[in-house]
């Protein structure tokens, strides 16, 4: 994602600036009004136990009882699932910090990426790289809208702290937002404007190829993608497609699909600030 989400923003005061010239021109936040030609937004439920079976007032276990029993719908097991989030926030949040700053000390590609956005006059710590619970909406359609993290040239990077697995699954996040905030910094990424969509598409196939989300044993473990030829380009490929899509500009899968593809030669072959893939 290029941008947080408003009700998760971390203050201004943690604002992600490159240090030195203050009047380096940025780009503009993005306006609020849709665009013209974008898909419509979709429509999120609000639960309803008559409907999902979930009813908050009852004891959270007697709802997971009913969750294993199959009396609640994958639905009421989502907002069974955000009221949980909500109910375990501040633990959650405590440990994304902890294991936040157990990886600006002691990761490798964490540390890697920290000094190369420094040698371009940017700082990330842990002023501007914040965990907060990121809530999910179900659609109309029954598809999930959730998030892992967020880039913001405004604010920094948002860790949903609710949506890390592990240590090892928040290194992969915290690795591709720095990568966005390196190409913002090395590049000025038009986040907002007529070439957004295909700098977008360009950042998220670098970050999905050099952060080791993509990496074999993370698909053939997690995600249960076995393939041996091309499982690693058809990640990346993916997930870039799938972060295009979420953009307000991208009409439908057929254009992110496009624009990934008109970018794909060039970016997939960028390695900076890495000299090869590691992860």
């Amino acid at each position: 994602m290029a941008t947080l989400p408003p009700s998760t923003s971390p203050p201004a005061s943690s604002s992600f600036a490159p240090q030195g010239d203050t009047n380096q021109q940025r780009p503009q936040p993005q306006q609020s009004q849709q665009p013209s030609n974008s898909r419509p937004l979709p429509r999120f439920l609000e639960n309803d136990p008559a409907r999902t079976g979930y009813d908050p007032s009852l004891k959270w276990w007697m709802n997971y009882f009913k969750i294993l029993t199959g009396q609640i719908t994958p639905e009421g097991i989502e907002h069974y699932r955000e009221d949980r989030y909500k109910a375990n926030e501040a633990r959650d949040c405590a440990r994304c910090e902890a294991d936040r700053d157990f990886l600006f000390k002691y990761s490798p590609v964490i540390r890697f990426l920290r000094d190369k956005v420094s040698a371009l006059n940017g700082t990330l710590d842990e002023t501007n790289v914040v965990c907060r619970r990121c809530p999910a909406r179900v659609a109309e359609d029954g598809r999930v809208v959730r998030q892992g993290g967020g880039f913001s040239p405004d604010h920094g990077i948002l860790i949903c702290a609710n949506e890390m697995r592990d240590r090892s699954h928040l290194e992969d996040t915290l690795a591709h937002e720095m990568v966005h905030a390196w190409d913002h910094l090395r590049w000025k990424v038009d986040w907002a404007g007529a070439k957004s969509l295909r700098h977008a598409a360009c950042t998220e196939i670098r970050a999905s190829m050099l952060s080791g989300e993509c990496r074999w044993t993370r698909e053939a473990m997690v995600r249960g993608n076995w393939k041996l030829t091309e499982q690693f380009q058809n990640c990346v490929r993916m997930r870039a497609i799938q972060s295009v899509m979420a953009r307000p500009a991208c009409r439908d899968d057929v254009h992110a699909t496009k624009v990934v593809n008109e970018v794909w030669d060039s970016c997939f072959s960028d390695k900076r600030p890495f000299e090869e893939v590691y992860r």
